[in-house]
């Protein structure tokens, strides 16, 4: 073929009828005066590739490489969260979010069956900050010196932000932890946690001191639904996180190298680390800390003064109408509000500004445990 090629150039470089040399040749015009130019500049004759030097919005190697940086950093971020990270950093032109999602398939970063488990999902959030916080371990896992490590996180449910991961010996202790965040950031509404023995009583305990703790600074202690982890969803997904971005695949000394990798991982994720739930903005951009401020001392409390105020006895009963009936350890020699209930034939028991049981007026038995504010009521 080159030789052919070579053979009509010399040609067409002496004819006067070029159309008449390309019909014998079979071939067009232009593809004649290419082929002569080819010639004369001394240029091979050989089939050239068609590929364009440069394809219209295929990313550059540079803006790719970014990409491929931020993920190599954290292997758990997808390409709608680096990209934000990008643009935070200042970088123009960026790709958009499923372009940077592709450069991370086409290297190999994200497989099939990591694309197919991500799905959207319905999300749910108080509207203002410290309305409510969520509060949960980790499951626990062993360190090379022998203890095992129980991660407490508390999280803002509105912003998501991350008020605490402390890397705990036992599920034991937890009230001077939640003292010196409540110091930190003030005091929340409410505080939604799991039915485990640390947060909530068991059996006929009835409550746990943490419970009293709270109602004592005004903060409600709310309890999700036994067997349904989804109440507690924002938690779950942070320990995913957690897990997926820190812990998994490896292995800690002891309690002091967990914390240090669990805060600065707290610093990236609640200033850094771009959240989907709040339009890919940071918890930190969000977050405001409370007007409640935290003292730590309990101050005395006035009931109303409408309804009888009973003191709870030293075996943790309490006398009411003509009955005498268990209410819970926690309680002892606490004074509680008797209130009627305008709905039904019963009397609440209040703890300064909470119901936090239910006696049946015709029996005196407990008919619940339910913690509402007053003003629920």
């Amino acid at each position: 073929m080159d030789k052919k090629r070579e053979e009509f150039a010399v040609r067409a470089a002496q004819t006067k009828n070029m159309s008449a040399l390309c019909r014998e040749y079979e071939i067009s015009r232009p593809t004649g005066y290419k082929w002569l130019k080819r010639a004369r500049n001394g240029e091979a004759m050989t089939d050239r590739s068609h590929t364009p030097h440069r394809i219209p919005g295929k990313t550059n190697q540079e803006m790719e490489s970014a990409v491929l940086a931020i993920r190599k950093q954290h292997p758990a971020w997808g390409g709608k969260k680096i990209r934000k990270v990008l643009e935070n950093q200042g970088i123009e032109n960026l790709p958009c979010a499923k372009t940077c999602g592709n450069i991370l398939k086409r290297n190999g970063c994200i497989s099939d069956e990591a694309s197919s488990k991500s799905k959207p999902f319905q999300r749910f959030e108080r509207a203002m900050c410290n309305e409510l916080w969520q509060t949960d371990f980790k499951g626990d896992f062993a360190l090379k010196d022998g203890s095992r490590c129980y991660p407490l996180s508390i999280l803002d449910d509105h912003s998501r932000f991350s008020l605490a991961i402390v890397p705990m010996p036992s599920l034991r202790g937890i009230t001077e932890h939640f003292r010196l965040v409540f110091m930190e950031f003030g005091l929340p509404q409410a505080i939604l946690s799991d039915n485990g023995g640390t947060f909530r009583g068991i059996g006929s305990s009835g409550f746990v001191l943490f419970e009293r703790w709270l109602m004592e600074h005004d903060v409600l202690p709310i309890h999700g639904r036994v067997r349904h982890p989804q109440t507690q969803g924002k938690i779950e997904r942070f320990h995913g996180s957690m897990e997926n971005e820190v812990l998994k695949d490896r292995s800690f000394d002891n309690l002091v190298e967990v914390e240090r990798a669990l805060s600065s991982w707290r610093e990236i994720y609640n200033s850094i680390r771009p959240h989907e739930a709040i339009n890919m903005r940071c918890p930190a951009d969000l977050y405001t800390k409370s007007a409640r401020p935290f003292h730590d001392y309990v101050s005395e409390f006035n009931y109303s003064g409408l309804f009888r105020v009973i003191k709870v006895n030293a075996w943790s009963y309490v006398r009411f109408a003509i009955f005498q009936v268990f209410l819970s350890d926690t309680f002892a020699h606490q004074f509680l509000e008797f209130r009627p209930n305008p709905l039904s034939n019963s009397w609440f028991a209040c703890f300064r500004n909470f119901r936090i049981a239910e006696f049946d007026a015709g029996s005196g038995s407990l008919l619940n445990r339910a913690v509402r504010r007053i003003s629920h009521l």
